[in-house]
This record gives C-alpha cells, structure tokens and sequence, in this order.
C-alpha cells in the first residue's frame, strides 16, 4: 500500500487524509453552504438539551463508575464496536439482547450482551479470558435472544479481535489496558498512536487515488469514550483530545445528509437505494451491481473521509462563533440524533459494508 502523508501523529493523518478524500472526491461532497447551515442547526440543539460528556453516561448500558473495570470494559466494547446493522427488515428477526427486561438492538446489543456475560460471572472485560476465549463460549456469550433471531454478525472475525488484543495485552501489558493507557501519559494522540501500532484489528487503513489514507475509527472511539466516562478527569484527562476528529461510521454520515453537510451524487444515491433492498434479498454484487459495499471501496472511502472532513468544517464554525467544542461532542451527538429519530432519517440511505472497522 502506498505510505501515508507524513504527520507525526495518527488524528493528523486521519484529518490530512480527510482533507484529501474530499478533494479528490467524485461522488461525496461537503457543500459549504450546508456546512454552515448544518453548524448553526446542531449548536442550536446542543444548547437547547445541555449536551456533554455527561450524555455518555446517562445511558444505561454504559459504565456508571470511572474506574479501573470501566476502563477494561471501554477497550473490550470499542474492540468489537464494527458492524451491527441488519439484512432483516422485520425487527423480530434481528440480532437482540435483552437486560433486564429491555431489548436492545445494534450497538447496545453488543454492551447488553458484554454486561450480561459479567452478570453470570464471566470474565469478558479480563485479557485472561478472551484471549483464549473459544468461538463456543463466545458464541455463548454473545447469543441472541431467541433461535429465529440472526446472531451477531462477523463472530469469526470477534473472535480474532480478541484473541489478537487480549494476547498483545497479555504479553506487553500485564493484561491490562490500563497499563496501555498510563504509559501514553495523558495524551490522545499518543494513545491512538500506540493502539493502531499495537493491535492491527484497529489499522483502519486504506488506498484513495494512489496513496495511502488513514481513518481510524474504532482506535479514535476509543479515546473518546474513555474521555466521555471519565468527563475529562484523571484516566481520561488528554490535553490535547481536541485533536481527535470524528468516527466515520455509516450512521453519522447519514445525520450529515440530513443536516445538508453531506450530498451524494445521483448515481450514488441510486445505488445505495438499490443496494438497501437488494442486501436483504441476500445479494452481495460489486458495485455497480448493487449489494454490499466493499470495505476499501472508492465509494465507501469517499462517505468516510467527506464525513471527517464535515464535521471539521462543522466544528471549525462553531468555534469561530465563541463555542467551545470538538468533533467528539459532535459526533456523539449526531449518532444519538440518527438513532432517536428513525423517521427523519429513513429516507436517507447508508452504505452497507461489512468490516472490522465499523
């Protein structure tokens, strides 16, 4: 693969390479019109409902307590946090946990699943275990509500993360990540650094128009949650986390859409339309025939790097007009609203890509 640009730090790369994609860009464009448009509109809600780090917690899957385990459980949930959107339509079919009375579906299905292994005593969040953890006990682990329901997408390709972390943690860390995290000395760009360096499960790396383009998701959520938990204090006190960007997913770029900071072109619109049906009719044809999006793909890069690119664009707004914020907040935030507000979003497509990086 041709060699990245030459920044000293990983969130540099990431937001060069967005920068980059963007430029170069064919089918994904971030129009500065909406940029603007989509910065007053989010800073106005973000007001309105008092949203901070504080969110993070409030929901209730999530650790309550900054503490050691929470920092082991943080790594554990961000090592699997890829890949949870479902080829079923019909909801009763989905992957589902339920905790304690509720269902939870997508990513909260996966914190429902970690949380309940440690109700029955398993050791989930301990590199001890899911380092040798068999795909039988994880299969346990991460079972779904009932046998008509799918299961959890990719657990080969679980398994593998956590055999793969859980050793280098083992073997370098004294089994913890904590010791990871302390020996970054409160830096963020020092810890992204050191996790993609480490684990190659987080190397979420590709090629754009002959060079190499780094995005980084799963290592930069990783930062921010352990930010978010500990609302910036102590383990999660980073004096330069500002530099961390967003996290490109398939679900925020969908909230980009519908704020008007994000526009695909008409054959791309058309194809992710298509491709939403043609997914759950089981079909998984390389573009242009639609199906599943590969990772790597022009196209699937495009939505990643124009997304970053946009929140930056975002953000940089915000702060011009006195607000103090950063791309995690934002990013936080507009996953959240994507989620709470299905009907605003539902005629908007994402892009269907099955990966270890999302």
């Amino acid at each position: 693969m041709p060699v990245a640009a030459a920044h000293s730090n990983a969130s540099e790369r990431v937001l060069e390479s967005a920068r980059f994609i963007s430029e170069n860009s064919l089918d994904v464009f971030v129009p500065e019109a909406g940029v603007q448009e989509a910065a007053q509109e989010i800073i106005k809600r973000m007001k309105s409902t008092g949203y901070s780090t504080e969110e993070w917690k409030k929901h209730t899957l999530t650790p309550n307590t900054a503490d050691a385990a929470a920092i082991e459980w943080i790594f554990v949930v961000d090592t699997l946090n890829f890949s949870f959107w479902s080829d079923r339509q019909c909801k009763a079919e989905q992957y589902t946990v339920t905790l304690e009375g509720t269902e939870h579906r997508g990513y909260w299905s996966l914190c429902a699943a970690i949380n309940r292994a440690i109700n029955e005593g398993i050791n989930i969040t301990h590199a001890s275990y899911y380092a040798h953890a068999s795909m039988s006990q994880l299969s346990h682990i991460f079972r779904t509500d009932t046998c008509e329901q799918e299961p959890i997408p990719m657990l080969t390709e679980r398994t593998q993360c956590l055999h793969e972390t859980g050793r280098v943690l083992l073997e370098k860390y004294g089994g913890k990540f904590a010791n990871l995290l302390q020996q970054c000395n409160g830096s963020a760009q020092t810890l992204v650094e050191t996790v993609v360096r480490e684990f190659a499960c987080y190397r979420d790396e590709h090629e754009f128009n002959g060079r190499r383009v780094d995005l980084y998701k799963r290592a930069q959520i990783l930062v921010a949650d352990i930010w978010a938990c500990f609302e910036g204090q102590g383990a999660g006190c980073f004096g330069d986390i500002d530099k961390i960007t967003m996290f490109a997913d398939y679900r925020v770029p969908q909230a980009l859409c519908h704020f008007g900071a994000l526009v695909y072109s008409p054959r791309l619109v058309e194809y992710l339309k298509v491709s939403e049906v043609a997914v759950r009719q089981g079909k998984g044809a390389t573009p242009p025939e639609p199906g599943l999006l590969p990772s790597g793909h022009k196209w699937e890069v495009e939505i990643r790097g124009n997304s970053i690119w946009a929140v930056e664009r975002i953000c940089q707004h915000i702060r011009a007009s006195g607000v103090d914020v950063n791309a995690i907040l934002i990013d936080f935030y507009m996953w959240d609203y994507a989620k709470a507000h299905p009907e605003a979003m539902a005629s908007i497509p994402i892009h269907l890509t099955r990966s270890i990086f999302y």
